[in-house]
């Protein structure tokens, strides 16, 4: 697998599962290795709120396209609702789950750009399905 290279980007994603449904970090590894050739993610969290190291943070992932290299991928479980249509559908363990993760990453990179897939250029999607930069100025 090709190196990450320094970390400057953590992006967050839904896996565009419908709410509620409990879908394991393994399976949505799973799903990825058999669509891109690999794992995307560096983490899934799922419902409960529990954090999935699912890829090395010294590799690339497969999360955005054209812009892997020094950005680590973060999916939580969910992002749609019952028919399929984009909504936040993160569960309070998974938002505080999120949240720890973001803090730690900023902790060790002082200057960590935190976004949501929607929020690269040329992305078409409503992933993660909410605004993560009104989300991350609620904690400030």
């Amino acid at each position: 697998m090709p190196p990450l290279g320094p970390i400057r980007f953590l992006t967050i994603h839904c896996a565009a599962t419908p709410e509620g449904r409990d879908v394991p970090a393994e399976k949505i590894s799973a799903w990825d290795t058999a669509r891109f050739g690999q794992v995307s993610y560096h983490y899934v969290i799922e419902l409960d709120g529990s954090v999935h190291a699912t890829l090395p943070d010294t590799f690339k992932g497969a999360h955005v396209g054209g812009a892997n290299t020094g950005n680590v991928g973060v999916c939580y479980v969910g992002g749609v609702d019952k028919a399929g249509k984009p909504k936040d559908t993160r569960t309070p363990a998974q938002s505080a789950a999120l949240r720890k993760l973001v803090e730690t990453y900023r902790a060790r990179i002082p200057d960590l750009i935190v976004r949501g897939h929607r929020d690269w250029p040329g992305v078409a999607k409503a992933c993660p399905s909410f605004d993560v930069a009104a989300w991350l100025a609620q904690a400030a």
